[in-house]
């Protein structure tokens, strides 16, 4: 009786924590699946910043021709030769 009762608990615990097993498998596969999702959506934003500094260069370069040029100054006169 008493194996018997052994054989059935050490059954029971097995079959427990293999369908825990399970249940860790899931939940790595959601991390990894969050993880590639975190992974995509930090390239959308770096791709953002590029496209925004790139934005920027074109505007600094349109904006460069436009700016009035500084006057020259005139240069000193020369003193008279004696």
């Amino acid at each position: 009786m008493r194996k018997t009762l052994a054989i059935a608990l050490m059954l029971t615990a097995s079959l427990g924590l293999a369908a825990c097993d399970k249940k860790s498998e899931d939940k790595a596969q959601d991390a990894n699946q969050h993880a590639e999702q975190a992974q995509q959506k930090m390239n959308e934003a770096q791709d953002k910043v590029n496209d925004a500094a790139k934005e920027n260069a074109e505007a600094a370069k349109d904006q460069a021709p436009a700016a009035p040029a500084a006057p020259a100054t005139p240069a000193a006169p020369e003193a008279p030769k004696n």
